[in-house]
């Protein structure tokens, strides 16, 4: 098979890997098998090339397109073949970093060992010095977190779940405190403790709806990760069924619940919302029609704030506020105090949200007085 075939099949067999995609191959001017856009933090779109060093895989996740109990083509690209044809794609302005995963053909090591050698050769041999992303794969040496570190702009593991009994549910080959907790704290241990990857951020990801957790269970176990660690975000990704897997039978999770998911963990990590500030209805579910922020702040005693004396933590809890925004008023109202609503428009509070759970000077619109 060609190396153009090879990365057909390796790109299509890494759908379980994001960060920040959005689309696949849709916005792309080139049809390539690989080409991935994620969205910047700007907004912007970014063309990576995302695959799999090897689609073979001794784990039997029962989600996964790539589970060792299925058959289908197994293929590897050697580092060199990989680091060749991912250069090929930057080299023509096709994309502008590399996403890097694989399965784990046999041993852990062996595995990492690949991964970094692909990068290595991109750093060290032809002077790549653009974003890598990779993926550390569960049970991997503190030795190799280390080296891969070394050379990626990023790298992350998957937690895939947000208990052990739930990553039992998915996998028998895989121990959670031990192969995945525990590599991401070795990886932010790391990240902390030396000034050899200033560079380097971490991510994480969980399959949502393969298993039978709850969304409080999920974001429970993200607002302690955020506690513990500088994990710079997480990733939902919603559950699709295989053909060929134990799972092909399953219901597909709904992007509406990712959705959800994706705003409250926000709430814990960009604006510092505490777990039980969130409301989840009799089934520890997030409400799939009203949004998180606003049923949050709608469940507290401290509305309406009032816009020119309100501290930070009290300004990022009105709907409407973002984080930004709470920080310009802040800056502004030690220069003068704020008199109505348009000067808070302009700086990019949405007023139609925030009217409700806010006052300026002491007085807001006399409707609004519902609490």
């Amino acid at each position: 098979m060609s190396i153009l075939g090879k990365m057909q099949v390796l790109t299509d067999s890494a759908q379980y890997d994001l960060c920040d995609y959005v689309n696949h191959n849709k916005s792309s001017q080139v049809n390539l098998p690989g080409i991935y856009n994620a969205t910047g933090a700007n907004g912007c779109q970014i063309p990576l090339f995302k695959t799999l060093q090897t689609n073979k895989c001794k784990n039997d996740c029962k989600y996964c397109i790539n589970q060792s109990k299925r058959h289908f083509t197994r293929l590897e690209l050697s580092p060199d073949e990989l680091a060749k044809a991912f250069l090929n794609y930057y080299n023509r302005g096709y994309v502008n970093g590399l996403f890097l995963s694989s399965g784990i053909s046999d041993d852990e090591d062996k595995t990492m060992e690949k991964t970094i050698e692909t990068i290595r050769i991109l750093r060290k041999t032809y002077g790549y010095d653009d974003y890598i992303h990779l993926k550390v794969v569960p049970g991997a040496s503190k030795d190799s977190i280390k080296r891969a570190m070394a050379l990626a702009n990023r790298v992350s593991i998957n937690i895939e779940a947000a208990t052990a009994s739930g990553l039992a549910e998915l996998s028998s080959t895989k121990d959670y405190n031990k192969d995945i907790l525990k590599r991401l704290h070795w990886i932010d241990s790391l990240q902390n403790a030396s000034t050899t990857y200033p560079n380097s951020t971490h991510t994480t990801q969980l399959i949502v709806g393969a298993n039978n957790e709850t969304d409080k269970e999920i974001l429970h176990r993200m607002e302690k990760i955020y506690k513990k660690t500088d994990l710079k975000r997480s990733y939902f990704s919603a559950f699709s069924p295989v053909e060929g897997t134990e799972f092909e039978n399953k219901k597909e999770c709904t992007t509406e619940r990712t959705s959800k998911l994706y705003h409250a963990d926000s709430l814990l990590n960009s604006y510092k919302f505490k777990l039980k500030e969130l409301v989840f209805d009799e089934n520890d579910q997030l409400s799939l029609n009203e949004d998180p922020k606003i049923l949050a702040a709608n469940n507290m005693d401290i509305f309406p704030i009032e816009i020119n004396t309100a501290p930070f933590i009290e300004l990022i809890r009105v709907p409407g506020i973002g984080v930004k925004s709470a920080k310009r008023i802040i800056a502004i109202r030690k220069k003068y105090k704020f008199k109505d609503k348009e000067e808070l428009r302009r700086l990019g509070v949405v007023v139609d949200r925030a009217e409700p759970y806010i006052k300026i000077s002491g007085e807001f619109q006399p409707s609004l007085e519902f609490f």
